[in-house]
């Protein structure tokens, strides 16, 4: 069974690669950017290959290790405000 988990963003919208390095399901962005690249990573249940590609609330990131992370957009006041301007921890 997929273990589902809420991941809440600053703003409404964040690229396919800095939310996986949000998400610590990537340590760097060339990690993030390899998995994206050799298919690892669907987004609501596709294999998306661009970096770029904006998530959004609700969308849905299927990861190697069976877990689905479910974007949740955030605000100043969320869990993403302890981070830096940019998003990142």
């Amino acid at each position: 069974m997929k273990k589902e988990e809420e991941i809440e963003i600053r703003g409404e919208r964040i690229r396919l690669d800095q939310f996986l390095k949000w998400a610590m399901a990537a340590g760097t962005g060339g990690e993030a950017k390899t998995l994206i690249q050799k298919g690892k990573i669907k987004v609501n249940g596709e294999i998306e290959r661009r970096r770029g590609r904006e998530i959004k609330e609700g969308d849905r990131i299927s990861l190697p290790d069976q877990r689905v992370l479910i974007v949740k957009a955030g605000g100043e006041n969320g869990a993403a405000g302890k981070h830096d301007d940019q998003g990142f921890p």
